[in-house]
């Protein structure tokens, strides 16, 4: 995918939508609550989104955007976290939506954070994959990323690729290319499966339960509501004297460095793929016979 992650940073700046600041000022540029909103904390830099027995919360962006890199840093709910989920994803709208997902999944005191993605296409998802992360993400900041060109999602976390997802229309599997996303993230309770299964349930004796954001990047081609999402396609593919970030060569694929990235996370880290899910799939889904990093 990338000749070196930091190649990003020198590549942003063709098409900028929007630089990040650290300053929840920022998330006022770029985005505004959804629901909830007398359960948004500002504090100085940070902004926290508070889950209690009467709510969650969540926010949006203010557009929706075609290719490119969205990156949100964020420390999860401390201690007992268990039926919480926080989730950041990228999603358009109607019932052919596409969808690629972050859900960190709470737990209890001691117990592992657990991260579920998927990855929904032309309305269809059912592509969850989950892992334990290799840090505790309750006690500091981290980033977490999607990165999103014609031949690629990549899930990344402090820019290690965690997850990609292939364009593989040559073999008459769909991708997600011509629906315009919005960003969001949103804490809400979710007992009845996000904690082995829903066995155990929320303790509200330890609420409220805070999600705490800062530092939020978009760097992705915007596209207005009113226009057609072929329109916006050709808008945002580098070609007739545009070149755009995010098409660079090098950001087709993963380099040999990420890829042995991807090896560790998998061999590590990752317990649970829908792709091994035989009782699930008795039929393997055809993108898992053909990915090479999935």
């Amino acid at each position: 995918m990338f000749r070196s992650l930091g190649l990003f940073v020198g590549l942003m700046l063709v098409v900028g939508v929007a630089n990040a600041v650290p300053s929840t000022s920022n998330f006022d540029q770029l985005f505004q609550p959804s629901w909830a909103l007398d359960h948004f904390v500002h504090e100085g830099d940070l902004l926290k989104l508070k889950l209690d027995n009467y709510s969650g919360a969540g926010f949006g962006s203010k557009s929706k955007y075609m290719f490119g890199k969205v990156t949100i840093q964020l420390k999860l709910v401390e201690g007992d976290s268990a039926g919480t989920v926080t989730a950041f994803y990228m999603s358009s709208e109607g019932p052919n939506h596409n969808e690629f997902d972050f859900e960190f999944l709470g737990n209890t005191t001691g117990e592992p954070y657990s991260v579920q993605t998927n990855v929904y296409v032309n309305g269809v998802g059912n592509r969850e994959q989950r892992l334990n992360l290799w840090f505790d993400p309750t006690k500091d900041f981290h980033s977490y990323s999607i990165f999103w060109n014609q031949r690629q999602v990549v899930f990344l976390v402090d820019e290690t690729p965690i997850r990609v997802h292939t364009n593989m229309e040559h073999k008459g599997i769909p991708f997600p290319k011509d629906q315009p996303m919005g960003v969001y993230s949103s804490i809400w309770n979710a007992d009845d499966w996000a904690t082995q299964g829903g066995r155990v349930k929320t303790d509200w004796s330890h609420a409220p339960f805070f999600a705490t954001y800062k530092n939020f990047e978009i760097n992705a081609c915007e596209c207005p509501v009113s226009v057609a999402a072929m329109d916006n396609t050709k808008k945002c593919t580098s070609g007739e004297g545009k070149k755009y970030w995010w098409d660079e060569p090098t950001l087709a694929e993963l380099n040999l460095h990420q890829s042995h990235q991807l090896m560790w996370v998998r061999a590590r880290h990752i317990f649970y793929d829908y792709c091994s899910d035989t009782a699930r799939f008795p039929v393997t889904p055809a993108e898992c016979v053909h990915h090479r990093h999935n």
